[in-house]
């Protein structure tokens, strides 16, 4: 046995640590590109990772829309609703239509974050609603229904209609990501598929223009945006409100990503830059606080910036790529969605 005088070993008990220590190491395998001439190969190599990350996808079933209630909210109509996304899975959500929506226009999908699911975004009154509102400022379902949008707002796995019962201290996203990997699934490509089956309720629809399709979301919801939005062209606007920046900084607040954000190797293989290319050139404005801890300001205007240089080499307009930082913490603002999302789904020729 060694005398403990006699080495300089430093011994390291704590899992934390080691993560942090393996995070501080990690290089990207394939780094942005230096010259605007690659940047088109790297979005295909980008593309193909993220669908090998992604991993298999679910068996298409019938959507099987069915309209449980509606009710009278002012200036439009709150329909609750349930579709099929898979075998064995149904999606509970609430369509807002406007009373005035007499022919096909625009419509957007409001992801939810982390809290009651679907009724915060739409302003149900109850108090576990009105506490996560007061946090977040986030009704924005209802907010846009009542500017004149169709609103389609469904639950995610393991959240409102769909959360199942878990005693004190287990976390819903956490315990669903042990029975995932299990699975050999990920709960973020579940989740994904989902999303673009709600695209689909929302491009069926009579009052909807399929080709002027939205797509809005905070925190939990704004990652759920931005990789629907880099997966399915047919999202032709996306706000990302507290969420772009990186995974390499987020990654050091030990309390911030959930089994419901990750993919497996995704680290080194896949940063916020590389999910934000597949967007260009469609329209994202991204909301950044500027205390906010969890997805730091520095890391958001340094993606913010190599994303700029991807939409100039696809020649987008300047105003197709917002980014809204606003003092605060983690939170929805909505400044600038009302006007973003009118230039780029309210105008037929945008």
């Amino acid at each position: 046995m060694a005398d403990s005088q006699s080495t300089a070993r430093v011994r390291n008990f704590s899992p934390w640590a080691q993560w942090q220590l393996q995070l501080a190491a990690v290089e990207a395998a394939d780094p942005f590109p230096a010259s605007p001439d690659e940047l088109e190969p790297w979005r295909g190599r980008v593309r193909r990772r993220l669908a090998e990350l992604l991993g298999p996808l679910p068996s298409p079933v019938p959507l099987a829309v069915e309209v449980l209630d509606s009710v009278d909210c002012g200036s439009y109509r709150r329909a609750r609703i349930v579709f099929d996304s898979e075998a064995a899975m149904s999606v509970p959500a609430y369509l807002l239509v406007p009373h005035d929506r007499r022919a096909p226009g625009p419509a957007v999908l409001a992801v939810h974050g982390h809290g009651p699911g679907k009724d915060e975004v739409c302003g149900i009154d109850r108090p576990e609603v009105r506490e996560a509102y007061a946090e977040h400022h986030g009704d924005y379902a209802h907010t846009l229904a009542a500017r004149g949008y169709v609103v389609l707002a469904p639950d995610l796995r393991c959240f409102g209609e769909r959360a199942d019962w878990q005693p004190e201290g287990k976390y819903h996203c956490d315990v669903n990501l042990v029975h995932a990997v299990m699975a050999g699934v990920s709960p973020l490509t579940q989740n994904l598929w989902d999303l673009q089956r709600a695209l689909d309720v929302l491009g069926e629809h009579p009052l909807v223009d399929p080709e002027r399709l939205g797509v809005v979301g905070f925190s939990y919801g704004a990652t759920m945006t931005l990789f629907l939005a880099a997966l399915d062209e047919r999202v032709r606007a996306a706000v990302v409100s507290g969420y772009l920046s990186s995974w390499k900084a987020a990654h050091r607040v030990p309390w911030n990503l959930c089994g419901s954000q990750v993919l497996p190797g995704m680290l080194g293989s896949l940063e916020h830059v590389d999910v934000g290319a597949l967007v260009a050139p469609r329209a994202l404005l991204v909301e950044t606080g500027s205390d906010d801890i969890l997805f730091p300001e520095v890391a958001a205007r340094t993606t913010i910036a190599q994303l700029r240089t991807v939409y100039r080499s696809l020649d987008a307009p300047d105003d197709a790529l917002v980014h809204d930082v606003f003092e605060g913490e983690h939170g929805w603002h909505g400044a600038q969605v009302g006007a973003f999302l009118g230039r780029w789904l309210d105008r037929t020729d945008s």
